[in-house]
């Protein structure tokens, strides 16, 4: 490894040894590029690795909110933006009981090299809050919004920071936050969220976007494979809005997922997630507030396993489309014992870095690294941005079209990055060289601050 990738690494592990998930990405990221570093003094010179590891501003700030019985509670909210070299911040927010700064600086770091990928001119930034939504009233929602879109209407705009939806945020939540936003500002700048509602500036299939990508991505990993998706088992998890628009584009195209998850286990379905009830009613757990995955195995008889994760289930691809670190060491053994073809990530870093690795070692499975793969929903969140500026509406097809040419750019990109820097086919490496040579363009090209 280069001696200066090694150092800003150690650095980082120092500072941060309480925010685990940024290390791991941080690690995970500056291992790939260590190659490109080698060729480019200047960016010791300027030391550009240290300043992309830090957040050019972060922001983290109070939320008091009014539950329905009167009663007061205080959550922690936050806003990294961690680079805007080449374009406004952009990035989701999350509202989850886990979320802390760690979880917010690894999305956010993450978010910078998926956004690049994209060829879009959008920058990387990432929010949210320690607030869970899970069992609240939609006025309580709709209150907790409000108090959080207070702290943060400052700091966000058009041309600043655009955030999105994430974890625990969906459109109810986009709604009450742009609501809230327009209100303090007393303007419709309604390109300072994505993710809104059709009827007020939203984009056509941005709900299912991050999920048609995904499966955009894995044709392309297909097709130079000599393989065809019709047919073919997916094992995934999660049940919320990215694994719903994979399997319904899944679906579409004949190939079934068999596995869904949640908090209290996961469903087997070996005939697949392949009919329009079972799709739609994915978006019924979902809006029910339950968040538990057992509904489907209830309503559709099938089995259900309590507390378990899907990674064991035998199946031609494998999927994580839930969250951070779902596949430990032992997981990915029992996915190379199964003789998984394809793994391809789809959450934000569903994988730890030990088990990432050992899957790379198998010399008979294709990986594929989700800041590509689920680079999809963030590139029609940018379509919506850029309808919103010009006043105009896309139809479903202009998106779905413009959404797959970027999925199949960001593969070609990925594998050419590899391939010219001496790592073969290697997707992992590939999409994070791609995105950084990018960003490190962008950010030499503008001087040093």
């Amino acid at each position: 490894m280069n001696n200066y990738v090694e150092q800003v690494i150690n650095a980082v592990r120092q500072k941060h040894q309480n925010e685990p998930e940024f290390v791991q990405t941080v690690e995970e990221v500056l291992s790939s590029i260590s190659t490109v570093v080698d060729n480019h003094p200047e960016y010791e010179k300027y030391d550009l690795l240290s300043r992309l590891v830090e957040p050019e501003r972060q922001f983290i700030f109070r939320v008091v909110w009014e539950d329905d019985k009167g009663n007061y509670h205080t959550n922690t909210g936050y806003r990294f933006q961690f680079n805007g070299a080449i374009g406004p911040y952009k990035g989701g927010l999350r509202f989850q009981k886990n979320v802390y700064s760690g979880i917010i600086k690894f999305l956010g770091f993450e978010q910078i090299f998926k956004n690049a990928l994209t060829g879009l001119p959008i920058g990387g930034g990432k929010g949210g809050s320690d607030f869970d939504p899970t069992g609240k009233s939609d006025a309580e929602i709709m209150r907790f919004c409000q108090s959080y879109m207070q702290a943060l209407y400052r700091y966000i705009g058009p041309d600043v920071d655009v955030p999105a939806g994430d974890m625990g945020v969906g459109g109810r939540e986009i709604g009450y936050l742009y609501g809230e936003y327009r209100r303090l500002k007393g303007a419709f700048e309604n390109g300072v969220l994505t993710g809104k509602g059709f009827s007020y500036g939203g984009s056509l299939i941005r709900p299912e976007a991050t999920g048609y990508g995904a499966i955009y991505y894995l044709l392309n990993v297909l097709k130079d494979d000599g393989q065809d998706i019709k047919g073919k088992t997916i094992a995934a998890s999660g049940f919320g809005n990215v694994t719903w628009g994979l399997c319904k584009k899944a679906k579409e195209l004949g190939a079934k997922v068999i596995t869904l998850s949640g908090p209290d286990g996961y469903i087997y379905d070996p005939d697949g997630v392949s009919t329009d009830e079972k799709v739609e009613y994915l978006l019924e757990m979902r809006s029910s507030g339950r968040n538990c995955v057992k509904d489907y195995a209830d309503k559709f008889g099938v089995e259900f396993f309590p507390g378990e994760k899907p990674w064991g289930r035998k199946a031609d691809i494998v999927m994580p489309s839930a969250m951070q670190n779902d596949v430990h060491m032992e997981q990915a053994k029992q996915i190379a014992a199964n003789k998984v073809r394809y793994y391809i990530e789809v959450a934000n870093m569903p994988t730890t870095n030990d088990a990432l690795n050992y899957l790379l070692e198998q010399k008979d499975m294709i990986v594929a690294p989700a800041k590509a793969v689920n680079a999809g929903g963030v590139a029609v969140s940018a379509l919506e941005m850029s309808q919103n500026s010009e006043r105009l509406v896309w139809t479903e097809e202009e998106v779905d079209q413009k959404l797959q040419h970027i999925m199949n750019t960001i593969y070609k990109n990925s594998k050419d990055a590899a391939a010219r820097n001496g790592l073969g086919y290697n997707l992992v490496a590939g999409a994070n060289i791609a995105g950084f040579e990018r960003i490190a363009d962008a950010m030499i090209a503008q001087g040093v601050f």
